[in-house]
């Protein structure tokens, strides 16, 4: 195992000691990507137009999203370490799944494209984005990050110009993109 491994490991909560297949493969080849992932995830932890709770929720969020257990309890202690509550994790948790049940229902009314579909009321309830405890903001900005991993055009769309129209800029949206881009490809290795 290399020190690269284990400092990547180390800036998700994660001992050297863990054994993941994929990525000590890659490690023991010298593969040149561990390295430029480990700087990848590094950076996207560091973004200046994110808090280091807010990087860190944003990652909980893509662990989450992708049901790896193992991030999702290391990235809480690490967020729970930067000021979030239990309140806000317990959110993320609820938006991601709420977003899960969106991204399937809209992706399928962009796809079939027909006025009764498109007219027809979600029937979703949807009460956790009235009032926020993220703030709405940050909530917009975590729906737009889980709608960019699902793939719905519709969502992402929507919740892009929600989170510009709750002040952000795109600099922000940018930076939240690509460090849930990052997590994801981190996940894939875990």
């Amino acid at each position: 195992m290399s020190e690269t491994r284990d400092n990547l490991l180390a800036e998700i909560n994660l001992p050297a000691t863990s054994q993941f297949p994929l990525l000590d493969q890659l490690d023991a080849t010298e593969n040149r990507y561990i390295k430029d992932l480990k700087i990848n995830v590094s950076n996207a932890l560091k973004y200046a137009t994110l808090t280091e709770k807010e990087a860190l929720l944003l990652a909980l969020a893509v662990s989450v999203n992708q049901k790896h257990e193992i991030t999702i309890n290391s990235l809480t202690e690490l967020a729970k370490t930067k000021g979030a509550s239990d309140a806000e994790i317990n959110e993320i948790h609820a938006l991601t799944s709420l977003l899960n049940a969106n991204n399937v229902f809209y992706r399928f009314k962009h796809f079939v494209g027909k006025e009764f579909y498109n007219t027809a009321p979600a029937g979703i309830r949807m009460s956790i984005m009235m009032n926020p405890v993220l703030g709405k903001e940050f909530f917009e900005l975590a729906s737009l990050t889980v709608s960019a991993i699902n793939g719905c055009e519709m969502c992402v769309k929507s919740h892009e110009q929600s989170v510009i129209n709750h002040g952000a800029t795109e600099a922000r949206i940018m930076d939240a993109i690509r460090l849930t881009a990052i997590f994801k490809s981190l996940i894939v290795l875990l």
